[in-house]
């Protein structure tokens, strides 16, 4: 080979050897840029999962937020709808109470002469009745009667104590009692023991035993009885009452009714 032809190969081959590295140099560079390029791909894409998460967590909050709202809504309905009945409740009261307020005054003013009547009827009841007690019964009603005339007994008041009186005559009825008093006894006074059982026998016997009667209703006055029927029976009465003896059966004289 000539001279001319070795430097001719050489310069060929130089001239290879540099587009060689010339494009070595220019895929390094276009690797690196790939590679940049996917680097911050991977960024960004880490970067919106982020967000991604961010925003899911924020969505699951308001779900969680909307829920419990909606429950406190449903149970405000619920309270609500009860208070709406409570109000139509109290409305109606309302009504019925104003009603009564009307008609109070039309009843206060029937209260006195109600009250009245009862306590007259209740005298006239108490003088036809046996004579057991009369100062008593006769002062309560007294009582009653001149606590109408008070500016601080109110009608309620008064209405209520005529009916405590008729609840005590009514409870006469059912008992049994014995006290000492002084009767007259065909004009003479005589101390005696009063037995009274119930208002079916009104009977007496005096201090000393010796005397026993009764009280006759159709004749309103007090009578002896004979003394071998009913002395022991009442003495045993008398005992019973004032809780000295146990209770039994006892043969006294009671008025048998009368067909009219």
């Amino acid at each position: 080979m000539t001279t001319q032809s070795f430097k001719t190969v050489l310069l060929a081959a130089c001239v290879a050897g540099s587009t060689l590295g010339i494009a070595a140099s220019a895929n390094a560079e276009s690797l690196d840029a790939i590679l940049d390029v996917g680097k911050q791909r991977t960024t960004d894409a880490r970067s919106s999962q982020a967000k991604i998460d961010r925003l899911a967590d924020e969505t699951r909050n308001l779900l969680s937020d909307y829920k419990t709202v909606m429950k406190q809504v449903d149970g405000l309905k619920v309270y609500n709808a009860r208070l709406e009945r409570q109000i139509a409740n109290q409305n109606r009261r309302i009504a019925d109470i104003d009603g009564s307020i009307s008609d109070a005054a039309v009843i206060q003013r029937q209260i006195p002469p109600l009250v009245v009547r009862m306590l007259d009827g209740l005298e006239q009841f108490v003088q036809l009745d046996m004579p057991f007690d009369l100062d008593t019964r006769s002062s309560n009603i007294e009582a009653v009667r001149s606590n109408l005339d008070r500016s601080d007994v109110t009608s309620a008041e008064a209405f209520r104590q005529v009916l405590e009186l008729y609840g005590i005559e009514l409870q006469y009825g059912r008992g049994i009692e014995s006290y000492s008093d002084t009767i007259e006894v065909s004009g003479i006074a005589r101390e005696v023991d009063i037995l009274r059982i119930g208002r079916v026998s009104l009977v007496y016997q005096t201090t000393d035993g010796a005397e026993t009667g009764a009280w006759n209703i159709d004749s309103q006055a007090w009578e002896a009885l004979p003394s071998g029927d009913y002395a022991n029976a009442v003495r045993k009465g008398v005992r019973i009452a004032k809780k000295q003896a146990t209770i039994e059966l006892l043969n006294m004289p009671v008025a048998a009714p009368e067909a009219q």
